[in-house]
């Protein structure tokens, strides 16, 4: 046993992971983004660069998007975590997949759970963004695959899509 390990300080942590409370004692030192891969077995974040750069680890916390490689587990006792998986489970994010398929917006599928809950961020925006605010709210997401057009094609459409829904609904 190394010196290191035999000081290694664990906290109790309770939160709410994709709509179902979570508690664990888990080292103080733990990144979320590794506590939901290891621990839970949610995979969908990945961990890219480790430095919040990449954007592959984004997670929704209380509402806001954040860098699951830069938040401890410690830091969120209490909290509302939101995954790719339960995005899509709850169907909240159905249509932008969707797009992301016909548009071809993937290929090896790195980024993109974190660009669907950067996008989704987007989503939920009253206001109608061009294509410049797209690419600029998604710049901080990497992808070494696509060229990022299809990406934001796929946003733009949802976008659209969603606006004309509600027209539609406040018509009625």
């Amino acid at each position: 046993m190394s010196v290191s390990a035999s000081f290694q300080q664990h906290v109790s942590v309770r939160l709410t992971v994709n709509g179902e409370t979570v508690h664990r004692d888990v080292e103080a030192r733990r990144h979320l983004v590794d506590f939901l891969r290891l621990d839970l077995g949610l995979t969908g974040s990945h961990a890219g660069c480790e430095q919040g750069v990449c954007g592959a680890c984004t997670l929704r916390v209380n509402g806001d998007i954040v860098r699951g490689c830069l938040m401890l587990v410690a830091q969120l006792d209490g909290a509302e975590v939101w995954t790719v998986e339960g995005l899509s489970e709850t169907g909240e994010i159905r249509d932008l997949q969707d797009e992301f398929i016909r548009r071809n917006a993937l290929q090896c599928g790195f980024c993109t759970p974190g660009m669907l809950l950067t996008a989704a961020e987007l989503l939920d925006r009253p206001d109608e963004l061009g294509r410049e605010e797209i690419r600029e709210h998604l710049s901080g997401n990497y992808c070494r695959c696509t060229g990022y057009e299809a990406i934001v094609d796929a946003v733009a459409s949802t976008m659209a899509a969603r606006r004309e829904s509600a027209d539609l609904e406040a018509s009625r």
